[in-house]
Protein backbone atom coordinates (compact mmCIF):
# COMPACT_ATOMS: atom_id res chain seq x y z
CA UNK A 1 0.00 0.00 0.00
CA UNK A 2 2.35 2.78 -1.32
CA UNK A 3 -0.52 4.97 -1.85
CA UNK A 4 -2.15 5.17 1.36
CA UNK A 5 -1.06 8.17 3.38
CA UNK A 6 -1.41 10.28 -0.19
CA UNK A 7 -5.33 8.69 -0.21
CA UNK A 8 -5.97 9.34 3.50
CA UNK A 9 -5.12 12.79 3.04
CA UNK A 10 -7.57 12.74 -0.48
CA UNK A 11 -10.31 11.62 1.78
CA UNK A 12 -9.64 13.59 4.34
CA UNK A 13 -10.21 16.46 2.17
CA UNK A 14 -12.99 15.49 0.62
CA UNK A 15 -14.69 15.29 4.49
CA UNK A 16 -13.21 18.61 4.74
CA UNK A 17 -15.15 20.18 1.72
CA UNK A 18 -18.33 18.01 2.59
CA UNK A 19 -18.35 19.87 5.80
CA UNK A 20 -17.69 23.30 4.56
CA UNK A 21 -20.31 22.68 2.71
CA UNK A 22 -22.65 21.70 5.59
CA UNK A 23 -21.20 24.40 7.75
CA UNK A 24 -19.81 21.93 9.61
CA UNK A 25 -16.46 22.09 11.42
CA UNK A 26 -14.33 19.00 9.70
CA UNK A 27 -13.23 18.41 13.43
CA UNK A 28 -16.30 17.50 14.30
CA UNK A 29 -16.43 14.31 11.71
CA UNK A 30 -14.19 11.32 13.03
CA UNK A 31 -12.69 8.87 9.90
CA UNK A 32 -13.18 5.15 11.08
CA UNK A 33 -10.33 3.35 8.63
CA UNK A 34 -11.81 -0.44 8.58
CA UNK A 35 -9.89 -2.86 9.24
CA UNK A 36 -11.22 -5.81 8.79
CA UNK A 37 -9.53 -8.80 6.39
CA UNK A 38 -6.73 -6.50 6.59
CA UNK A 39 -3.34 -7.15 8.62
CA UNK A 40 -2.26 -5.66 11.22
CA UNK A 41 1.15 -4.30 9.50
CA UNK A 42 -1.67 -2.84 7.54
CA UNK A 43 -3.07 -1.69 10.33
CA UNK A 44 0.25 0.18 11.33
CA UNK A 45 0.96 2.00 7.73
CA UNK A 46 -2.62 3.49 8.61
CA UNK A 47 -1.85 4.70 12.21
CA UNK A 48 1.57 5.92 10.84
CA UNK A 49 -0.35 7.95 8.42
CA UNK A 50 -2.39 9.17 10.90
CA UNK A 51 -5.53 6.93 11.26
CA UNK A 52 -6.20 6.35 14.83
CA UNK A 53 -10.16 4.31 15.11
CA UNK A 54 -10.32 1.22 13.35
CA UNK A 55 -13.29 -1.26 12.72
CA UNK A 56 -13.27 -4.49 12.90
CA UNK A 57 -16.78 -7.07 12.66
CA UNK A 58 -15.19 -10.33 13.59
CA UNK A 59 -14.07 -10.44 17.11
CA UNK A 60 -11.58 -13.27 16.97
CA UNK A 61 -9.64 -10.96 14.10
CA UNK A 62 -10.28 -7.62 16.30
CA UNK A 63 -8.48 -9.86 19.18
CA UNK A 64 -5.68 -11.04 17.31
CA UNK A 65 -4.87 -7.59 16.14
CA UNK A 66 -5.30 -5.63 19.10
CA UNK A 67 -2.57 -8.31 20.65
CA UNK A 68 -0.49 -7.48 17.87
CA UNK A 69 -0.51 -4.05 17.80
CA UNK A 70 -0.65 -3.13 21.95
CA UNK A 71 2.34 -1.01 21.66
CA UNK A 72 -0.19 1.31 19.92
CA UNK A 73 -2.76 3.77 20.85
CA UNK A 74 -5.08 2.44 18.69
CA UNK A 75 -8.87 2.85 19.08
CA UNK A 76 -11.29 -0.13 18.12
CA UNK A 77 -14.89 0.55 17.25
CA UNK A 78 -17.23 -3.29 16.29
CA UNK A 79 -19.10 -2.36 13.07
CA UNK A 80 -21.03 -6.01 13.12
CA UNK A 81 -23.64 -8.03 14.67
CA UNK A 82 -22.63 -9.62 17.84
CA UNK A 83 -23.68 -12.33 19.52
CA UNK A 84 -24.63 -12.04 23.21
CA UNK A 85 -21.87 -14.78 23.71
CA UNK A 86 -19.40 -12.28 22.75
CA UNK A 87 -20.07 -9.81 24.83
CA UNK A 88 -17.15 -10.42 26.82
CA UNK A 89 -14.71 -10.01 24.35
CA UNK A 90 -16.55 -6.71 23.29
CA UNK A 91 -16.04 -5.36 26.92
CA UNK A 92 -12.35 -6.47 26.70
CA UNK A 93 -11.27 -4.71 23.66
CA UNK A 94 -13.36 -2.04 22.46
CA UNK A 95 -13.91 1.22 23.13
CA UNK A 96 -17.56 1.33 20.96
CA UNK A 97 -20.20 -0.44 19.71
CA UNK A 98 -21.74 0.59 16.48
CA UNK A 99 -24.09 -2.32 16.31
CA UNK A 100 -26.57 -2.71 19.48
CA UNK A 101 -29.34 -4.30 17.66
CA UNK A 102 -30.92 -6.07 20.50
CA UNK A 103 -32.08 -5.71 24.48
CA UNK A 104 -30.53 -8.97 25.64
CA UNK A 105 -27.32 -8.12 24.26
CA UNK A 106 -27.43 -4.61 25.96
CA UNK A 107 -28.35 -6.07 29.46
CA UNK A 108 -25.13 -8.75 28.78
CA UNK A 109 -22.75 -5.81 27.28
CA UNK A 110 -24.15 -3.83 31.14
CA UNK A 111 -23.59 -6.52 33.61
CA UNK A 112 -20.10 -7.25 32.07
CA UNK A 113 -19.25 -3.58 31.84
CA UNK A 114 -20.28 -3.35 35.29
CA UNK A 115 -18.26 -5.83 36.79
CA UNK A 116 -15.31 -4.23 35.69
CA UNK A 117 -16.33 -0.75 36.65
CA UNK A 118 -16.34 0.55 33.09
CA UNK A 119 -18.19 2.72 29.87
CA UNK A 120 -18.90 1.63 26.35
CA UNK A 121 -19.58 4.35 23.87
CA UNK A 122 -22.39 2.37 22.01
CA UNK A 123 -24.83 3.33 19.09
CA UNK A 124 -28.42 1.40 18.58
CA UNK A 125 -28.67 0.29 15.25
CA UNK A 126 -32.64 0.56 14.63
CA UNK A 127 -34.45 -1.39 11.84
CA UNK A 128 -37.09 1.22 11.00
CA UNK A 129 -38.45 -0.48 8.20
CA UNK A 130 -39.83 -3.73 9.98
CA UNK A 131 -38.48 -5.88 7.70
CA UNK A 132 -37.73 -9.36 9.45
CA UNK A 133 -34.67 -9.51 7.06
CA UNK A 134 -32.82 -6.63 8.75
CA UNK A 135 -31.84 -6.52 12.41
CA UNK A 136 -32.10 -3.65 15.02
CA UNK A 137 -34.17 -2.67 17.69
CA UNK A 138 -37.88 -1.97 16.78
CA UNK A 139 -38.58 1.56 17.05
CA UNK A 140 -40.75 0.71 20.19
CA UNK A 141 -38.12 -1.06 21.65
CA UNK A 142 -35.09 1.97 22.04
CA UNK A 143 -36.45 4.41 24.76
CA UNK A 144 -36.36 1.01 26.93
Amino acid sequence: MTGFAERLAEVRSQIADACRAAGRSPESVRLLAVSKTRGAETVREAYAAGCRWFGENRLQELRDKASELSDLEVRWSVIGHVQRNKAALVVALADELQSLDSLELAAELDRRLEEIGRTLDVLVQVNTSGETTKAGLDPREVLA
